[in-house]
């Protein structure tokens, strides 16, 4: 077939200038092909006539009608061509002469039109387009093999690429087979889509595209309003609305960037609106099927840092009609507007205001684990949220007119239905257990080193929080729920702040119900410190000799990593989530630390730390992060807090602050205080911090406006930074009246509805407010200058607190807005920085040189990096010397260099899935050595096993030494690494007993005496 689309120079030199001269799009495969069967000169003889005449409607089919004219007997084409040529004497020209000819080529180029239209036998669609043969065959195959196709074709029409014939024939191969076709037929072939553009990944790892994984659809709309499409992509996240419609139903819009100012005027969302509100309206047609703007949801920060290079807002599109002859006519929305579909999920009509309808509807995107119980069965009640009161008992009020209460976001469920939940999710993924860990736990290793813990595990006990999302009845709630061992079986209670959007009174069979699960309580990591918290804690009386303190330990570790077994031990395992603590069970397994792939492993965390340490982020002992909720007993006192960790409940001051707080009194000295009656509660669950329920305010609103709906609390227990803190008056939200005339969503037509919402997408996506990050980075510049002012500046230091304080409560409006509909919060040019520190690596122009403890941090581990590193040279251990067989070798030669083909497509795959793609690599090849995912479960012979592993061992190496590198050594540990280190244990043992982690007393010992 690639063949039959070759044409010669000459020919192909007239068809690129028709389409130039006369602005046509590119000649179609079926044209081309009728030109090549014809030769070289019928076929210039056919395109010299259309120069001459124009093309009116189809070059495509002004070319299929002359072909088969001169395939019929030649004449049509030469009588067509002498006429031509006498009108193009102007001496023999006339009006008359011009007008028949003008009315034969009109009549000539309607037959060519009737005819291609006749040959397709295209049939009129309720989609309201005409359906070619290609289009129906497209509409025969498995979604995801039909979108592959629209992906890889690029900007061009299906008809102009591929026969019907040529669709169905690939109907039936797998998909990675049905993959490498459609490359080869017109990816590479017409070079419709770059290379780079390409699915790669997928065609490598054969088991992924039936994995189970979610598909995402991605659809690129130019700033000309054309779209094409991209993906499939995988990933193993997931959320409410592509469980309930099917990933298939879902397409991923996103919009190109402009390369208009960022400070747009209002009157720019009017242009983009004229632009691009026709996709709002007629939708966008993949294949046979419609699919139309549904919701969007603005990432912010955290999406950002995902894509720098991209916006945070995503857009979503679902099917709402098809004419694929596979597709199941009774959809879900099928014949439904997008206001019933969206009433599908929740009852989003019924909110008071249309400015929070997105901001609650897009509760449906969030990343999540479905919690597979059934709502029927299960009792959901509802328990009044308990409200703050002063010292005289009276409820109190907040500066916006509502009552302030204690207890924002957070419930209760029942023990029962606790335990069925997935033991560790965090951000929407289920944490399995590691194995490494889990040893370490039972073998009580690691003792109670402040920095590596790894006691008992409890696999019988609930998680003590869940957070999560609740869609019922055409409801939603949104919060975290405590496990209660006195609520009867299978209850959940929900208070009103949880609610944010109200359920129908009776059961409705139209609405889709689901627990939905965020995160859980897990055991907290390694806490750092971070730039603002830093300045904070500096301006409220701790040292800088605290901080370089710190700083000299962390820059110790990381020097450590590489010279003493101990510290590299420790690095690796909090660092563990990386290589799946294979370095960790490298060191345990007696490998010398000195090895090339350790050393190299070792050299890339160190790196990667001090640019941490560089920006403040510097680890302190005896600090945790967890997640927050109130004291279900009743007994706390305004000042105190339970904390429970790894043993239990822990007693004395503690220093507590909320993340993204600014204010100086965003950071609390608390009493960390034994709650007796808490066990009956929560049993023996562990990981969070209970607030109390007593005082005139929240004390997590008095942290940046915190709540109990899955916020995290750095929890510090460390004596020197709670006794050197002086704690300042906390933030208090300035008045705010919300009494603004608002149209409720059941004001507005569907048609009204449906282009305020999209403006209001358009608004978010184009007109980003950029409020947040110039506050905060404004702010850093004003408390770096107050730092460093001495006490003789003390006016200068009271205005400039003052401007501080108006900057703070622009920043927490900004912060709030998306959940308050999207007000814009504009920032005053007064309270913007004009210099910056130079830790914040601003221009030249624009920075001064600071000595404040961020300055000082900054220039310390500068001065650091700027050292020689050592150099990582490739050598083997002797022990791994054993004969393996040529075959053997051979075998795991030529899989090593697919490996690196693999991984390479792998990591150049999109930006959220590389990693897993990357890990799904690893796994394949695991998988080929063992015949099972882990060696562990392998019913191999070990003696086989062993035999490969030297095999894959000595082959990496030698590659890894032939370029010098050492980071080729990865591919032996990470696929053999497990079978590897049971070897070389071993091979060490010296009649020691080798323990079920493969170490040795002799060996655990020399790790853990410093």
């Amino acid at each position: 077939m690639a063949d039959a689309c070759l044409l010669p120079p000459s020919v192909e030199q007239l068809i690129q200038k028709i389409c130039i001269e006369q602005k046509q799009p590119p000649l179609g495969l079926q044209a081309r092909l009728e030109l090549a069967s014809l030769g070289e000169e019928a076929a210039l003889d056919i395109l010299h006539a259309i120069a001459v005449t124009g093309v009116k409607k189809s070059f495509d089919g002004f070319v299929i009608y002359l072909a088969k004219q001169k395939a019929a007997d030649g004449s049509p084409i030469k009588r067509f061509c002498l006429s031509q040529t006498s009108t193009q004497q102007p001496s023999c020209s006339s009006t008359s002469t011009r007008m028949m000819m003008h009315q034969q080529c009109e009549s000539i180029i309607q037959s060519s039109m009737s005819l291609a239209t006749s040959s397709s036998s295209e049939t009129a669609s309720r989609l309201g387009i005409r359906i070619s043969p290609q289009l129906q065959a497209l509409g025969e195959l498995e979604f995801r093999k039909a979108f592959l196709i629209l992906s890889y074709i690029g900007g061009y029409k299906l008809e102009e690429v591929l026969f019907a014939d040529e669709i169905r024939r690939m109907e039936h191969l797998p998909m990675a087979k049905f993959e490498a076709e459609i490359w080869k037929a017109v990816g590479s072939r017409c070079g419709y889509i770059r290379e780079h553009e390409r699915v790669k990944v997928l065609i490598l790892l054969y088991l992924v595209w039936d994995c189970g994984w979610t598909h995402i659809y991605h659809c690129h709309v130019s700033s000309d309003g054309t779209y094409r499409f991209k993906g499939p992509y995988l990933t193993m996240m997931s959320n409410f609305l592509q469980r309930t419609l099917g990933d298939d139903n879902v397409l991923m819009v996103k919009f190109a960037e402009e390369d208009a100012d960022k400070s747009c005027s209002t009157s720019s969302s009017i242009d983009y609106f004229a632009k691009y509100g026709r996709l709002a309206r007629e939708g966008i047609l993949v294949g046979l099927r419609r699919y139309r703007f549904f919701v969007f949801k603005d990432g912010g920060k955290e999406e950002k840092k995902k894509n720098p290079t991209t916006s945070p807002v995503k857009c979503f599109f679902v099917r709402t009609q098809s004419d694929a002859s596979r597709d199941h006519p009774n959809h879900i929305l099928d014949g439904k507007t997008i206001r019933q579909a969206r009433s599908t999920f929740m009852n989003v009509d019924k909110l008071p205001s249309l400015s929070n309808y997105m901001a609650r509807f897009s509760l449906i995107l969030s990343k999540t684990v479905n919690f597979e119980v059934d709502l029927s069965a299960v009792k959901i009640e509802k328990i009044n949220d308990i409200p703050c009161r002063d010292n005289d008992g009276n409820v109190v009020k907040g500066n916006d007119g509502k009552y302030l209460i204690h207890t924002d976001g957070t419930g209760f469920i029942s023990e029962d239905l606790a335990l069925k939940c997935p033991k560790k999710v965090h951000k929407g993924k289920c944490i399995n257990g590691n194995e490494m860990e889990r040893l370490l736990d039972c073998n009580g290793l690691i003792g109670k080193s402040s920095e590596i813990k790894f006691s008992e595990s409890n696999f019988g006990e609930p998680p003590l929080l869940i957070q999560f999302r609740l869609f019922h009845n055409g409801g939603a709630v949104k919060g975290t729920l405590l496990v209660n061992k006195k609520l009867c079986p299978g209850t959940i209670q929900v208070r009103p702040s949880m609610i944010k959007v109200e359920a129908d009174s009776m059961q409705n069979a139209c609405t889709k119900s689901s627990f939905e699960i965020v995160g859980t309580s897990n055991r907290p990591k390694r806490a750092y410190l971070s730039r603002n918290l830093i300045a904070l804690l500096s301006y409220g009386g701790v040292p800088q000799e605290f901080f370089m303190d710190l700083l000299n330990n962390a820059l110790e570790d990381a020097k450590g990593a590489l010279s003493k077994k101990h510290a590299a031990l420790q690095v690796a395992i909090i660092n563990g989530e990386m290589d799946d603590y294979m370095v960790a069970r490298m060191l345990f397994s007696g490998i010398p630390l000195e090895e090339s792939y350790i050393q190299y492993h070792q050299l890339i965390l160190m790196r990667e730390e001090k640019k941490c340490l560089k920006g403040g982020r510097i680890p302190i002992p005896e600090s945790y992060y967890l997640m927050g909720t109130t004291d279900p007993t009743g007994t706390l006192e305004g000042d105190e807090v339970c904390v429970i960790l790894e043993n239990g409940q822990v007693s004395g001051k503690v220093m507590v602050y909320r993340n993204p707080g600014l204010h100086f009194g965003d950071i609390h000295i608390l009493k960390a205080t034994y709650v007796e009656g808490l066990n009956d509660f929560v049993g023996n669950a562990k990981y969070a911090i209970f607030f109390p329920c007593k005082g005139p305010r929240s004390l997590a609103d008095e942290m940046a406006g915190g709540d109990y709906d899955g916020d995290l609390y750095f929890v510090s227990r460390n004596p020197e930074l709670v006794d050197k803190f002086n704690q300042s008056e906390p933030w208090c939200p300035p008045f705010s009246n919300n009494n603004v005339p608002n149209k409720k969503p059941g004001d507005f037509s569907d048609e009204e509805l449906e282009d305020e919402l999209f403006r209001l997408f358009l608004m978010t996506r184009f007109q980003p407010s950029y409020t947040v990050g110039v506050a905060a980075d404004s702010w850093l510049a004003m408390m770096d200058r107050l730092l460093i002012l001495g006490d003789d500046r003390h006016d200068e230091k009271i205005n400039m607190k003052k401007n501080m304080s108006e900057l703070i409560d622009k920043y927490y409006d900004a912060l709030d807005a998306p959940k308050k509909g999207g007000k814009k919060i504009e920032l005053p040019d007064q309270l913007k920085a004009e210099l910056f520190p130079h830790h914040l690596e601003r221009k030249e122009e624009i920075s001064y040189k600071s000595t404040s403890i961020l300055g000082l941090i900054y220039d310390k581990v500068k001065l650091y990096m700027e050292e020689d590193t050592p150099k990582n040279e490739v050598w083997k251990l002797h022990c791994f010397n054993d004969e393996v067989s040529e075959s053997c070798l051979m075998k795991w030669k030529e899989l090593y260099d697919q490996y690196r083909r693999d991984m390479t497509d792998a990591l150049k795959s999109n930006t959220e899935t590389k990693n897993e793609a990357a890990n799904e690599v690893i796994k394949r090849y695991k998988e080929i050595l063992y015949e099972a995912t882990e060696f562990e479960e392998s019913k191999r012979r070990e003696e086989d096993i062993f035999e490969e592993a030297l095999a894959i061992y000595n082959i990496s190496y030698d590659y890894a030494k032939a370029r010098g590198d050492a980071k080729y050594c990865g591919f032996a540990w990470k696929v053999a690494g497990q079978a590897l280190c049971k070897l070389y244990s071993l091979k060490q043992s010296n009649g020691e007993k080798a323990m079920k982690i493969y170490t040795t007393q002799s060996t655990l010992k020399e790790l853990f005496n410093k």
